[in-house]
């Protein structure tokens, strides 16, 4: 087990919380990280470029004229991909991007970059967040006691008026502990649990 201190969200210490050994000090492989990275941007992918081909396009079933005499080139079809306001050969089809990725894996890989952001000192962990009303300025005001630049915040529960407070504000993001991925830890500079977010992840991955 590993001890880390618990803050107030106005940067005053209240206590300790211990971290359990196979979530939070797991050996780091980065080939593992960047599968789960792929992974993620592979599922985000549209993928719902088209185009029209010779049989979908509209019109060119008669031939333009025959096939000998006229000396011209042949031609079959006034949709040929040849001709202006023809089908597209070869074109890009809707098509799904993502890819299988062993929940095994995918579980580890979220060690790792928890794992990671304890070793680098980028974790904190916070007792527990409290705005009375939906507010910018008093979000600022937290972030700013805390030192925090580009965090991730990640809570127990859907908290609206933190998650709402926050969402102006540049390099922020607020998610809850069972919507955390791989992805958003790497792309933010610091970690930031809830007290309960921690013990929640203890539950699912421990």
């Amino acid at each position: 087990m590993i001890k880390t201190k618990v803050y107030s969200q106005d940067n005053v210490e209240v206590g300790e919380i211990e971290l359990k050994d196979e979530v939070f000090s797991v050996a780091v492989k980065p080939e593992i990280l960047h599968q789960a990275v792929r992974y993620h941007l592979a599922a985000k992918r549209a993928g719902c470029a088209s185009v029209k081909n010779r049989s979908s396009i509209r019109g060119g079933g008669k031939k333009p004229w025959r096939q000998k005499g006229t000396g011209r080139a042949r031609a079959g079809t006034i949709r040929s991909p040849l001709w202006r306001g023809g089908a597209v050969a070869h074109g890009p089809q809707p098509r799904d991007y993502s890819f299988k990725l062993n929940k095994k894996v995918r579980r580890l890989a979220l060690k790792m970059a928890l794992s990671a952001r304890l070793s680098e000192d980028s974790l904190k962990v916070i007792e527990k967040f409290e705005l009375p009303e939906i507010k910018t300025k008093n979000f600022v005001e937290i972030k700013n006691k805390l030192s925090l630049k580009k965090p991730l915040i990640v809570l127990a529960e859907k908290y609206n008026n933190l998650e709402l407070s926050a969402r102006n504000v540049p390099g922020v993001q607020v998610v809850t502990q069972d919507s955390l991925t791989v992805y958003d830890i790497l792309r933010h500079q610091e970690l930031i649990l809830d007290k309960q977010a921690v013990e929640k992840l203890h539950e699912r991955l421990g």
